[in-house]
Order: structure tokens, then C-alpha cells, then sequence
């Protein structure tokens, strides 16, 4: 089964703007994913311990959102797009 993906672009502007200024990398409670689901991603993709991961996974249920990652506008970019083919919700701040 071919894997649809779509190509996203930014502009030099929002590039420069990203290298200068700290973002964070935000997930979203949603009804769709599990627990297991959250907690491996966390572990696969950003390095957490389980522990720490099902701390996440437990702040997101109980409170909507969870700051999960610091650092530039390109490299939160990075990790979004690749939470997103995990089916996660999550935004850049």
C-alpha cells in the first residue's frame, strides 16, 4: 500500500526567524491514540525513558498539551513532521 506524503515548504524569512528564536514542539490530547502509542513514539523518536514517556502521555491525557521538545524552528519542524506520520497531534510554538 503506497504511503501518501506531502511535500511542505518555508520561506528564507521563516528559515532565519527559526535558527534565532527557541520553539517548542507541543502535543495534543487527542481520542484517536493510545497510551502505548504515545509513550513509544516518545521513546522511538525523542529519546525518553518509558518513565518519562508515560509521565508525557499522562500530563497530555489530564491536561490537552505537553511541551515535549526545545530548540530551533527547523530541527521542532523535523520532529513534527515525523510525530505527524505517527499519526500524533502536534504543533511547533
Amino acid at each position: 500500500m503506497p504511503t501518501e506524503t506531502q511535500e511542505e515548504t518555508l520561506t528564507l524569512e521563516e528559515i532565519l526567524a527559526g535558527l534565532k528564536e527557541m520553539h517548542r514542539l507541543i502535543l495534543w490530547n487527542d481520542d484517536v491514540n493510545t497510551f502505548d502509542h504515545v509513550i513509544f513514539c516518545m521513546m522511538k523518536y525523542l529519546d525518553y525513558s518509558e518513565s518519562q514517556a508515560e509521565k508525557i502521555a499522562w500530563k497530555v491525557h489530564n491536561e490537552g498539551k505537553c511541551a515535549v521538545l526545545e530548540g530551533s524552528f527547523t530541527e521542532m519542524e523535523i520532529y513534527r513532521k515525523i510525530l505527524q506520520q505517527e499519526g500524533l497531534t502536534v504543533s511547533v510554538e
